[in-house]
């Protein structure tokens, strides 16, 4: 395919780029103010030229807003904090730390909606222990949760909060115990044995 070098100089000569931010966010688009049409020897057309340019996503930068909003919020880290509780579940650990707020809950970083895969279940653990109290708009809970699933993550931090409410007052303890917020579930997926397909499955019985 031959193209004649006047006809290409001119095309590209006129042609002209606008830019527009689209309504996506973090997303750069180029589009040609009209298609650039280049002739060819057997009088076939070249497609118009489109450029486009995506930078960080959206959630990656959400990410960092949050962690420096965490840190500011909680100077000297989770353990110099006071009001401050770790609950357990399974082989899930979260560490606590409620603050006076709006009722935010940020887990790792991230907004607990976010983290918990919108999971009603999973989100109604995490607040009945401050609806209990009738403080879902007064605390802002901030968690460090590492080990297990989402679901063991979800019920360990319903403890770490309960346990960081006994900080707060005393008298919260009768409420929270009520409604067993309180009590360390302590089952566990018990070991596999030797000669055993799991816990207590065995191998089919042959008798010969």
């Amino acid at each position: 395919m031959a193209m004649t070098v006047s006809s290409l100089t001119s095309s590209v000569s006129s042609l002209s780029f606008s830019s527009q931010v689209s309504q996506k966010p973090n997303c750069l688009s180029f589009a040609p103010s009209k298609s650039v049409k280049i002739a060819t020897s057997h009088g076939t057309r070249v497609p118009p030229l489109v450029i486009s340019a995506t930078s960080l996503a959206t959630t990656e930068l959400e990410t960092g807003n949050l962690e420096k909003y965490v840190k500011a919020r909680l100077p000297g880290g989770f353990a110099a904090q006071t009001i401050f509780g770790t609950g357990r579940r399974k082989t899930a650990i979260a560490r606590v730390v409620l603050q006076e707020g709006t009722g935010k809950f940020i887990i790792n970083y991230r907004d607990a909606k976010e983290y918990l895969q919108g999971n009603p279940l999973w989100l109604q653990y995490i607040k009945v222990p401050l609806a209990t109290l009738g403080y879902d708009t007064s605390y802002d809970v901030f968690v460090k949760a590492h080990g297990g699933g989402l679901s063991g993550q979800a019920q360990a931090i319903s403890l770490g909060i309960a346990r960081a409410l006994l900080k707060v007052s005393e008298s919260h303890r009768t409420p929270l115990r009520d409604e067993g917020l309180l009590t360390r579930d302590a089952r566990i997926v018990e070991r596999k044995k030797p000669g055993l397909k799991k816990a207590r499955k065995a191998p089919q019985y042959s008798k010969r």
